[in-house]
């Protein structure tokens, strides 16, 4: 009989165990049936072409329509290009060789599954050297294909050398043999919610007996994704406010009630109902993990410096911690320029009661950085502001109360979990993260489950319109010709422009794929100096660049002094440049829809609407185009992030925003099990608020583990 923590070498074999393990990291039992199926095919419905991604290992339920032999013209031997639709779109197939047994199975009216990587020839998708499995058009038993005798078919992720029906074929045969599972979630729980056993719903997620025990299996399986999650964050919110934070409580006649009188503009009432949040938060002895999101334009930084100086008026330091270094060095220039007077400690003509903002980044000279770590230890520096450099062992504050994390999506847990020892006193710093990508609501429950959440939903005012276009470069290559034209002709308007590139250029390759490199800012900069926009004033800007030529590039353009900025990601979030009406984004598929919007974002901040051009080679009808054709369609940001969503496997977001480890969330959607989620959480905070380390609940311990991975049980220990 087979156990979950069983070795598959042992119940499948060392040849099938080892191909498992290598291609997809799975290499026990439990591992094995956790892998459930990507999708699940009525027998007799085929598979929707439509949506298949380049590059992708693809396995597609499909009926074969035609097949023709031609030679080949650089070696001997044929090509059979095998047609095969789903009814609606059809893929070839190529097999190269002589392939005369093929001919002969592969006739019109066969159907099958067929796997391999997704290809493009010309303009057409091509399944290149597929494997595949026909199935028996009578079910009887002398079919290939067990599978196929049951009405409903899984269809699993795979990977080149390990299709779907291998998977099945060692699921099944793990099934065969197994014990009874003991089931992690209370029966009191179970029986309430009227979820299946463990036990039952692996087996039915893999060999359904029916579309209603299938949906009975998902929503068991889903709620173990669920509640291992809500555990996680619940023991975070609990460990959180069991420690100690400086009290910061707002101070009448103080430095925030001074910047408050020489504001030039009214808060929005958003910015107030955030900003009193905030203040009740940082006069607590809790420390404050909040969450602040709004489009770009909301005024969260304003919010944020409001929220600092009621730390400074407390006696406390704050840091600003930014992503890049060219968006610390602009903060810290927009925060003295908003203070005036009030940032000037320490210089003729300060106020009495200023402070002094410091910035502090890793490739400042060996001078500057010394005065800037000085400033900081001391304490005559109220407001440091720096990359995430700030939060390293070597930089010391002399009292740190509150931190200010923007952009939280470049910003993990492990690193908030830096900050905690931060403070001084074995005390805990408050935090507030921003973000100008929305969040929908379960993600922000989900993903971010340990911090509280506020939204500045106002639309910035004044902001000018912005139109997005794709540039189908590889069906309308004359299209990209005429981008360039219209680059130059915002220009000669006395307007300003980015080029946005997805790689630097000077990187060692990274793989030997096939796919051609992301266009380069250092390839394409002096391509375009020579070519389309000679005579025009081209900058260059990346991450790469010394400290100081990064500041100067976006001193230059910010003055009109460079006409063109040829840039990576790093102008991103936080510049700001009213003059600049137009983006041209190469190789846009290579960004996130969030990631796109965020991006656009730099254009259309003055009087004159913005342009931005996404060029792409992704060819119509793949889900890369209609990702893009998504951006181009609306600037509903709450939308995009939804659409974001969907297109990604959501683990891949917890996993990246959390601790960086492969996750465990395979079936829950953010999007579509909010009422699941909910009541998880409800559930995990009534479990760890009389039980925080999960002592007398052994089985949902054990979920955690089973569920969320061994690395992510060992990250808990951190919080």
């Amino acid at each position: 009989m087979t156990e979950l923590t069983d070795g598959l070498d042992r119940v499948l074999g060392a040849k099938t165990a080892k191909a498992l393990d290598g291609s997809l990291g799975i290499g026990n039992v439990a591992e094995l049936l956790r892998h459930y199926p990507r999708r699940y095919a009525r027998r007799g419905e085929l598979t929707d072409i439509a949506g298949l991604e380049i590059g992708e290992h693809a396995t597609v339920l499909a009926r074969v329509e035609g097949a023709t032999k031609k030679p080949m013209r650089q070696r001997k031997g044929s090509i059979l290009e095998v047609t095969i639709t789903d009814g609606q779109r059809r893929i070839s197939c190529a097999f190269f060789g002589n392939q005369v047994w093929r001919e002969r199975e592969l006739r019109p009216g066969r159907t099958g599954l067929f796997a391999g990587k997704v290809t493009a020839f010309r303009t057409t998708l091509q399944l290149a050297n597929p494997e595949y499995e026909l199935i028996d058009p009578d079910g009887d038993e002398s079919s290939a294909m067990d599978s196929f005798l049951a009405q409903i078919i899984p269809v699993y992720p795979a990977a080149a050398g390990v299709q779907s029906w291998t998977i099945g074929r060692a699921v099944r045969q793990v099934l065969d043999t197994l014990e009874p599972v003991d089931d992690p979630l209370p029966p009191g729980l179970r029986e309430r919610h009227g979820l299946d056993g463990l036990h039952d719903a692996l087996t039915q997620i893999h060999r359904p007996e029916s579309w209603e025990r299938l949906d009975a299996a998902r929503e068991r399986l889903k709620w173990d994704e669920a509640m291992a999650v809500q555990l996680i964050f619940a023991q975070r919110r609990h460990s959180a406010v069991s420690r100690p934070a400086p009290s910061c409580p707002s101070k009448p006649g103080g430095i925030a009630a001074a910047f408050d009188e020489k504001l030039p503009f009214q808060l929005t009432e958003g910015q107030r109902q955030v900003g009193e949040a905030i203040a009740a938060d940082l006069a607590t002895e809790h420390p404050m993990n909040r969450l602040l999101q709004g489009e770009v334009g909301s005024g969260k930084t304003i919010v944020a410096l409001r929220a600092m100086l009621q730390a400074v008026d407390a006696g406390r330091q704050a840091a600003m911690l930014a992503p890049t270094e060219v968006l610390a060095a602009q903060h810290a220039r927009s925060l003295r320029e908003m203070l005036g007077e009030l940032g000037q400690a320490g210089e003729l003509g300060a106020a009495d009661n200023a402070t002094r903002i410091t910035l502090l980044t890793g490739s400042m000279s060996a001078k500057e950085r010394k005065q800037a770590l000085l400033d900081t230890a001391s304490g005559a520096a109220g407001i440091v502001v720096g990359t995430h450099a700030l939060i390293q062992d070597h930089v010391s504050f002399a009292d740190l109360g509150f931190v200010v994390v923007d952009e939280q999506h470049r910003f993990g847990v492990e690193q908030r979990d830096a900050l905690r020892s931060r403070g001084a006193d074995s005390t805990s710093p408050h935090v507030l993260v921003m973000t100008a990508t929305p969040i929908p609501r379960t993600v922000a429950m989900t993903v971010y489950g340990d911090l509280e959440t506020s939204s500045l939903r106002e639309l910035p005012a004044g902001r000018s319109p912005i139109s997005t276009s794709v540039v189908p470069v590889a069906e309308k290559p004359a299209w990209l010709d005429r981008a360039w034209r219209r680059v130059a002709e915002e220009v000669g308007k006395g307007h300003q422009a980015y080029i946005v590139c997805p790689r630097i250029g000077d990187e060692p390759p990274s793989d030997k794929s096939d796919k051609r490199p992301p266009i380069a800012v250092l390839d394409l900069a002096p391509q375009l100096a020579d070519g389309p926009l000679k005579g025009l004033r081209i900058g260059v800007l990346h991450g790469r660049l010394p400290s100081d030529d990064k500041d100067a590039v976006m001193r230059a353009f910010a003055a009109g002094k460079v006409d063109v900025l040829v840039a990576t990601t790093v102008i991103e979030v936080g510049v700001n440049v009213p003059n600049s009406t137009v983006m041209m984004i190469m190789d846009a598929d290579r960004f996130g829809v969030s990631q796109l919007h965020q991006l656009r974002g730099r254009v259309g901040r003055g009087s004159v609407p913005g342009l931005c051009l996404l060029v792409t080679e992704a060819l119509d009808g793949t889900s890369t185009r209609a990702r893009l054709g998504a951006v181009e369609s609306t600037l509903d940001g709450f939308e995009l992030s939804k659409l974001d969503l969907e297109l990604r496997r959501e683990g891949d977001i917890l996993g990246a925003a959390q601790s960086g480890k492969r996750s465990g969330l395979k079936l829950l959607s953010l999007l579509e099990d909010e009422a699941v989620i909910e009541q998880a959480r409800v559930v995990a905070q009534e479990v760890v608020g009389s039980d925080p380390g999960l002592g007398e609940h052994p089985g949902l311990a054990r979920l955690l583990a089973d569920v969320v991975d061994a690395d992510r049980a060992e990250f808990l220990e951190k919080s």
